[in-house]
C-alpha cells in the first residue's frame, strides 16, 4: 500500500488534488446566491427574523440610555453570530460537501436581492395602475421616510434610492464578507446590519444605545459599498463616466458614508437625480442632490431593478473568484 496520504493517492496515474477550503466556500457562495435568485427569502421561519426577535429580547434586558449598554448588546449578538459561524466551519473542516452546504445555507439566509426586487416591482405595479395609495403603503416596506403624501416622482425616487442602497447592503457587502471570512463573516455582517436597522436611529431611545451598531455597520459596509460603486460603473458601460463622476462629486455630501456612494453611482448610471427632501416622523431632512440628470420617473424603477440584478451577478462572480483563490490548507 502506498505511503501517500489519501488526498494524494494516484487515480488513473494522476494525483487527486488536495482539498481546498476556498473551493468549498466558492461553491457555497455560488449556490447560496442562486438560491436567493430563485427562491428569495423564506416566507416563514426566516433566520434573520428569528435573530431580530432574539435581539429585541436581549434589548429589553440590557437597555439603558448609554453607549456602553449598546456596545454590550452589539458584542453579545454579533460575537455570538460570528462564533456560530466559526463552529459550523470547524465541524465541517476537511469535509468539502458539508462545508459548501453550510456556506450556501448561510449565504441564502443573509442575502436579500430577490426580495428587494419583488418589493420594488410591487410598488411599480401599483404606480402603473394609478393606485398611488397602494404604492405609498407598499413603499413603507422599503423605506423609513414618511410616504403618505408622496407624489409619483417622489415614490419613484424613494424606490430607486432603496434599490441602490440595499443592493450594496443586502447583496454586495455580504457576498464580499463571505468571500473574505466565510460563514463567520456572513453571519456577523448580517447580525450587525440587522442591529443597525433596529437600533441605529437618530431618536430619543437609540441616539446613545444604537451608536455602536450604527458605527459598526458603517465600517463593515465600507468595502461593499465601494465594490458596489465600481460594479455599477462596470454594469452600465455606456454611462460609466457619468457613474464615476457622480460618485466622485456627490457621494461625500450624503449623510451616510456608504449609501452616498452607491446612490450617487446609480444616479449617474441611470441619468437621473436622487436626493432631496425626506420626512421621518415629522422630522425634515434636506439631502444633497446626487447625479446631474432629470427627476426620477416610475419607469426608472424597472431600470434600477435591472441594474441591481446585474450588479448582484457581478458581485457573486467576484466573490466566487476571491474565495476560490484562497490557498489550499496544508
Amino acid at each position: 500500500m502506498s505511503g501517500l496520504p489519501v488526498s494524494e493517492l494516484p487515480v488513473s496515474g494522476l494525483p487527486v488534488p488536495e482539498f481546498s477550503p476556498g473551493l468549498a466556500r466558492a461553491a457555497g457562495l455560488a449556490a447560496g446566491f442562486a438560491a436567493d435568485r430563485l427562491l428569495g427569502d423564506p416566507r416563514r421561519w426566516h433566520p434573520v427574523a428569528g435573530f431580530g426577535v432574539l435581539a429585541a429580547g436581549l434589548e429589553r434586558r440590557v437597555y439603558a440610555d448609554r453607549r456602553i449598554r449598546g456596545v454590550l448588546h452589539l458584542a453579545v449578538l454579533v460575537g455570538g453570530a460570528a462564533a456560530l459561524g466559526a463552529a459550523a466551519e470547524r465541524l465541517t473542516a476537511r469535509r468539502p460537501l458539508p462545508r459548501a452546504f453550510v456556506t450556501a445555507l448561510a449565504t441564502w439566509a443573509v442575502l436579500g436581492g430577490r426580495s428587494l426586487e419583488r418589493e420594488a416591482l410591487a410598488v411599480h405595479r401599483h404606480v402603473a395602475e394609478s393606485d398611488l395609495a397602494a404604492a405609498r403603503h407598499r413603499l413603507t416596506h422599503l423605506v423609513g421616510r414618511d410616504t403618505a403624501a408622496l407624489p409619483e416622482s417622489e415614490i419613484a425616487r424613494a424606490v430607486v434610492e432603496s434599490v441602490a442602497e440595499n443592493t450594496s447592503d443586502a447583496v454586495v457587502a455580504p457576498l464580499a464578507w463571505g468571500a473574505l471570512a466565510g460563514v463567520p463573516g456572513l453571519l456577523a455582517y448580517r447580525a450587525a446590519n440587522t442591529l443597525d436597522a433596529m437600533t441605529g436611529h437618530h431618536s430619543a431611545r437609540y441616539e446613545r444605545f444604537g451608536w455602536a451598531a450604527a458605527r459598526l455597520d458603517d465600517v463593515l459596509n465600507l468595502p461593499g459599498s465601494r465594490l458596489a460603486g465600481l460594479l455599477t460603473a462596470a454594469c452600465a458601460p455606456a454611462a460609466a463616466r457619468e457613474t464615476l463622476a457622480a460618485w466622485r462629486r456627490d457621494a461625500r455630501r450624503h449623510p451616510s458614508p456608504n449609501a452616498g456612494v452607491v446612490e450617487a453611482a446609480f444616479a449617474g448610471a441611470l441619468g437621473i437625480r436622487l436626493g432631496g427632501t425626506n420626512t421621518y416622523g415629522g422630522r425634515v431632512e434636506h439631502r444633497a442632490v446626487l447625479g446631474g440628470g432629470r427627476d426620477a420617473t416610475p419607469a426608472d424603477i424597472r431600470r434600477a431593478v435591472w441594474l441591481a440584478r446585474r450588479v448582484g451577478v457581478a458581485a457573486a462572480l467576484v466573490s466566487v473568484l476571491l474565495a476560490a483563490a484562497r490557498p489550499s490548507r496544508r
